[in-house]
């Protein structure tokens, strides 16, 4: 799923306000899958999601479907301490179902998103959210694309050759 080098200038035109923000950078401080880091694994979504809603003409607004995928897992903590089952009760304490909420938080304090983009933030997990139903077709895009590269990036590992070069800034263009 490759972007044009327009395609790729767009993207960061969209989000070059969020990605420059602190917070957001400390994304990088955690892992998400494998060993991609948060800030990567919310970049593969948006890549994904651009290249989803170009290629099958989707007509999704795409400044909010880029914030949305963007920011979606913004929600700033190590998942891997805080994941232990306590039982059925506290079951939706966990940080599947729990992430998604923490990460609109963040972000309509940091950034005070739209409605769309909260929606595509605390719906990206559904239908293990059942609460929180995409209500638009921004939101069922990153629905998709995060589901897509969760399992690329749990399934196929990138080399620690490939992360470290990640980690040294080679993979920063959009």
């Amino acid at each position: 799923m490759q972007l044009s080098t327009t395609e790729h200038e767009q993207l960061y035109a969209i989000l070059q306000q969020y990605d420059e923000n602190p917070q957001v950078q400390r994304m990088r401080e955690f892992i998400q899958h494998g060993d991609v880091t948060t800030y990567q694994h919310c970049k593969n979504v948006v890549r994904v999601s651009f290249w989803l809603n170009r290629r099958l003409h989707l007509h999704a607004d795409e400044t909010s479907l880029a914030v949305g995928a963007f920011l979606h897992d913004f929600y700033l903590y190590d998942w891997h301490k805080r994941s232990t089952f306590h039982g059925l009760r506290r079951l939706f304490e966990m940080h599947g179902f729990s992430h998604p909420g923490y990460a609109c938080v963040n972000a309509q304090q940091v950034f005070h998103i739209t409605k769309k983009e909260q929606n595509i933030i605390a719906s990206h997990m559904w239908p293990l959210t059942f609460r929180h139903v995409p209500t638009c077709r921004e939101a069922f895009i990153v629905c998709l694309a995060d589901k897509y590269c969760a399992v690329v990036e749990s399934m196929f590992r990138r080399s620690r050759v490939a992360a470290a070069r990640s980690a040294d800034g080679e993979d920063t263009a959009w």
